[in-house]
């Protein structure tokens, strides 16, 4: 009975959260291994590796056996996103910078910014765990990705990308705090990362590099 609207309609919060984020992240990987010339097998290990590397690194943190290891439905969902990448690249001239890819980029982000906050709070880490893991979880996919496409990985030095998964596990942190519901706290996340980076991508947010300062200090 203590239930809320969004259990009631999408059931677990995690379940839901990391089902988007795997299919939206491998999309992703995938179109930035197209956009490189992989073959098709480099196509699917890139776009694999953005989905579930920070699941991993997450799980490993809380000293669980990798969900990805668990469940064939895991990889059936990333190998769903690959598809969806190459279906794209036939259709569309630049996939990887279309608005499909843009905004599947910002709810994958959400999405694994979320499962990473849900399962920090469930094993009782600090306020400070719970935004860490948030922000590994959602953004250590695209860096590893990058990493295979021999690039550094661009959170590191441009765009306004991992500040927007630090300010949705903040949220989670925060909504649950003061008593909020896991779902609450959830959606609460999600909304607040996806529409932040959204934001951020319509008006080329970037952060201040130390170059930057200097020559504002000239």
């Amino acid at each position: 009975m203590s239930q809320d609207a969004f259990t009631v309609l999408f059931g677990d919060p995690f379940a839901v959260m990391n089902t988007i984020g795997l299919v939206a992240f491998a999309l992703v990987g995938s179109s930035k291994a197209i956009r490189e010339e992989f073959d098709l097998f480099g196509v699917a290990i890139v776009g694999l590796a953005m989905a579930f590397a920070g699941g991993v690194t997450r799980d490993l943190l809380v000293m669980r056996v990798p969900l990805a290891l668990q469940s064939p439905i895991e990889i059936s969902l990333g190998l769903l996103g690959v598809g969806l990448a190459i279906v794209l690249s036939v259709v569309l001239s630049s996939p990887e910078r279309h608005p499909v890819t843009l905004v599947s980029d910002a709810i994958g982000l959400a999405a694994f910014a979320t499962t990473g906050a849900i399962v920090a709070t469930e094993v009782g880490v600090s306020a400070f765990g719970v935004v860490a893991i948030a922000t590994i979880n959602a953004v250590g996919g695209g860096a590893f990705a990058d990493i295979l496409l021999d690039r550094a990985p661009f959170i590191l030095f441009e765009d306004f990308y991992a500040t927007c998964a630090v300010l949705g596990g903040s949220a989670y942190w925060l909504v649950g705090s003061i008593g909020g519901a896991e779902s609450t706290a959830a959606v609460v996340c999600a909304v607040v990362t996806v529409v932040t980076r959204l934001v951020a991508v319509t008006y080329n947010w970037n952060l201040p590099t130390v170059h930057h300062c200097e020559m504002l200090d000239k």
